[in-house]
């Protein structure tokens, strides 16, 4: 299977429509709740498989197929280390799009956002 990346520069967007194209390509890629949950673990930096399946709620197989295909998007970026995998965020504008929109949502509903920044968090209670 060939990586399928979600990456654009200057020369690969030239028309209109492919920058939608692109665009609805990431939107694929981060239609699933389980891959926003991986992305928001990974936030923070570089962890291990074990270290994903601990905080979130799922089998390996599933944990392995969705980070297939983060990695495969060119989402994440991943290491060995002996038989642990570290897996990170290369694609910056992913996290940067799930945290905005998870953030408005948890607002939009009163909850607390899953993916909320710390700094921002404090910034807004020190401004009231």
């Amino acid at each position: 299977m060939s990586k399928r990346s979600i990456q654009a520069t200057p020369s690969t967007v030239t028309e209109p429509d492919q920058v939608f194209e692109l665009a609805a390509e990431v939107f694929r890629v981060m239609s699933a709740p389980m891959r926003l949950k991986i992305i928001s673990h990974l936030c923070d930096g570089e962890r291990n498989v074990s270290y994903l399946l601990s905080k979130i709620d799922t089998t390996q197989p599933n944990m392995s197929q969705h980070l297939t295909t983060l990695y495969q998007a060119g989402v994440l970026g991943k290491r060995r280390e002996g038989v642990q995998i570290y897996y990170r965020i290369i694609d910056d504008r992913v996290s940067s799009l799930c945290r905005a929109v998870c953030t408005q949502i948890a607002m939009d509903a009163d909850f607390e956002s899953p993916m909320a920044e710390p700094a921002a968090a404090t910034a807004s209670s020190t401004s009231a």
